[in-house]
């Protein structure tokens, strides 16, 4: 008999956050794609390249080919990765953070799940500890995590020079997989943080061995082999049936004004 999905609405996400114990020794984890925003957050980066006409022919036909072979799992992420920072070999790292924040602005602030914002801020008001663990580059994740107000990211970064600049490679060890599960066990250890009464958000696969760790797993609109581990272990799961936080101009207006007051402008 294949085993049922339970499903949890965010109404009952956010009441049961508001039961729970209160204080810092409680951990929120969120995976950045698929779970705090909509889609893909390095495609838009990709696009924008693209669209600057800054890609040439070989880097779009090899992003084109190892995003396939990544899906279709003939390439393992971490060769991914590696090779996406191998075309920015030689980039101000500066002129890319700056880049991140204005794309924040322009195409990934109104990608945000709503629901998973106010998630964020149930757990930010009970005091836990939240973290923003993800794959992503510092460029795509760190710009999320400062308009939602998280000081803790776990993420991949760009290996530089003495100059700032990118030497192509990316800063060991990579984070995915059974990796990031080991950094959120460590940040735990680290933190005070009790494993089996904190909660990790995620959509994907890799994010299992993550989920397996905490008390409180809690799939969001998850991809197949994360449905299928989520039915075996019971973990109740987050469908949203809408991906963008609205008003755009809204939400865009917001953003332009944190970062003007982060540079105090």
């Amino acid at each position: 008999m294949t085993p049922s999905i339970t499903r949890l609405s965010p109404a009952d996400a956010l009441a049961e956050i508001a039961a729970s114990p209160a204080g810092p020794g409680i951990g929120a984890f969120f995976d950045l794609d698929g779970t705090l925003v909509e889609g893909f957050t390095a495609a838009i980066h990709v696009g924008d390249r693209i669209r600057r006409r800054q890609a040439g022919i070989g880097e779009l036909l090899g992003v084109f080919d190892a995003a396939l072979r990544y899906r279709f799992g003939r390439l393992e992420f971490e060769r991914l990765i590696v090779r996406a920072a191998g075309y920015l070999r030689g980039e101000s790292l500066a002129d890319l953070d700056e880049l991140g924040e204005r794309l924040f602005v322009e195409r990934v602030a109104s990608r945000l799940y709503a629901h998973m914002h106010e998630i964020v801020q149930a757990h930010q008001r009970r005091g836990h500890t939240v973290v923003l663990s993800s794959s992503a580059l510092s460029i795509q994740a760190l710009p999320v995590a400062r308009f939602l107000g998280i000081t803790n990211v776990q993420c991949n970064h760009f290996e530089l020079d003495g100059d700032g600049r990118l030497t192509g490679g990316i800063v060991r060890p990579i984070v995915w997989g059974t990796t990031k599960a080991a950094a959120v066990r460590q940040f735990c250890a680290d933190r005070v943080v009790a494993v089996q009464q904190s909660y990790f958000y995620a959509d994907g696969d890799e994010d299992a061995a993550s989920m397996a760790l905490v008390g409180f797993p809690r799939p969001v609109n998850p991809r197949a082999g994360l449905a299928a581990a989520a039915a075996a272990h019971g973990w109740p799961v987050m469908c949203l049936a809408s991906g963008r936080h609205g008003p755009v101009r809204r939400v865009r207006s917001l953003a332009r004004h944190v970062r003007s007051e982060e540079r105090g402008v």
